[in-house]
């Protein structure tokens, strides 16, 4: 992978794990957070994505129509379904079970549909970030999935990996093949899931309001870092590096949470969890030589 897409991959994952941290806290908002943070979106990245339309950088066509407002559906229902399983389950479990199923079936999706190349080197990078994942998420811990609650957060982890999947396909052939500029990709996408969640939204105003009382900074940070990461992610296919190995390099972000918490929260991480980050290091960095 080009060193430019690489380090376009970095930033994305580090913006990544910041927002879903943040995202953890106000879990208890739902639906309703999932609106804020849109609006914030919407809000803030509307020059950007006006001023590349005013100049011509976005084609209108049947395809491209069609390509943005499936993008749009799907991450409005992996939105969702993210906050789901952060109501029903720990950060801990979703987030990695996600983020493990979400670059295995992308990736597989990009071999059998995209027609991308299978190397020996890009398999078993691919192994190496799934494999990791699991060590840093329960730090050697294996009951960690046994619980109830740790079972939700399994099915919804699994759920939101599958929608993972299915943007990353689809936005992938948006910027490659029909050659949509990413922050257009992205804006509009943001702009027709807050179109869609409005009614839903002003039925309950007064509750909505309610919900997101003591919220609405952790919205504002999302608002500003989701669009952001996900926009080098296109930026970094855009400019050629395919999706089998962007959508799992993009799993440093496990990584990096990890160290966040031993860092910054003071939390501990132990042996396992710092194994898993190696494993999924040398994984990245195979994705990165192939």
């Amino acid at each position: 992978m080009p060193l430019a897409s690489f380090a376009l991959v970095i930033l994305a994952a580090i913006c990544h794990a910041t927002w879903n941290l943040v995202a953890k806290r106000a879990a208890d908002a739902g639906v309703a957070f999932v609106f804020a943070y849109n609006l914030v979106a919407c809000v803030a990245y509307a020059p950007w994505a006006l001023w590349l339309i005013a100049t011509g950088a976005l084609t209108p066509s049947g395809p491209v129509f069609g390509c943005l407002i499936a993008s749009a559906l799907i991450h409005l229902a992996y939105s969702l379904a993210l906050q789901r399983g952060y109501q029903l389950a720990d950060l801990s479990v979703v987030y990695p079970v996600a983020r493990g199923t979400g670059p295995m079936l992308s990736a597989i999706g990009a071999f059998l549909l995209l027609g991308e190349q299978v190397t020996w080197l890009r398999v078993a990078g691919l192994v190496g970030v799934v494999v990791g994942i699991a060590p840093i998420a329960t730090d050697g811990h294996v009951g960690a999935f046994s619980r109830p609650a740790a079972r939700d957060g399994v099915r919804w982890g699994g759920a939101t990996g599958a929608l993972i999947a299915g943007y990353t396909l689809t936005d992938a052939y948006a910027v490659k093949a029909l050659l949509i500029p990413p922050v257009v990709l992205d804006w509009t996408s943001n702009t027709l899931r807050f179109v869609l969640l409005l009614p839903a939204v002003m039925r309950d105003r007064a509750g909505a309001m309610r919900r997101m009382r003591g919220y609405w900074a952790l919205a504002i940070g999302v608002g500003l870092l989701s669009p952001l990461g996900y926009i080098l992610v296109l930026g970094a296919l855009s400019l050629g590096a395919p999706v089998s190995i962007v959508a799992p390099a993009r799993e440093m972000s496990m990584m990096i949470g990890a160290l966040f918490g031993l860092l910054i929260l003071g939390e501990h991480v132990g042996a396992p969890r710092l194994a898993g980050c190696a494993v999924l290091l040398g994984g990245v960095l195979l994705l990165g030589s192939s």
